[in-house]
């Protein structure tokens, strides 16, 4: 049963956090950018590609008109 309500409110959080995303797209990219500029310079790109897909479905789910 803590298991059902653990998802229950991360399921919560999620929407609470696309709900933002979409009102606030600028905020949430450049916040995307600068967090994938941070680990990519932290991990000495290796993960670059990775960084930049997850940037780019973060783009996608704010409805940024460039990808």
């Amino acid at each position: 049963m803590a298991l059902l309500r653990k998802l229950t409110a991360l399921a919560g959080t999620a929407e609470v956090a696309r709900r933002y995303a979409k009102k606030n797209p600028e905020k949430v990219n450049k916040l995307a950018n600068q967090a994938a500029r941070f680990v990519d310079k932290q991990t000495k790109g290796k993960y670059h590609h990775q960084l930049d897909g997850a940037v780019r479905k973060v783009q996608r789910a704010t409805g940024d008109p460039r990808h």
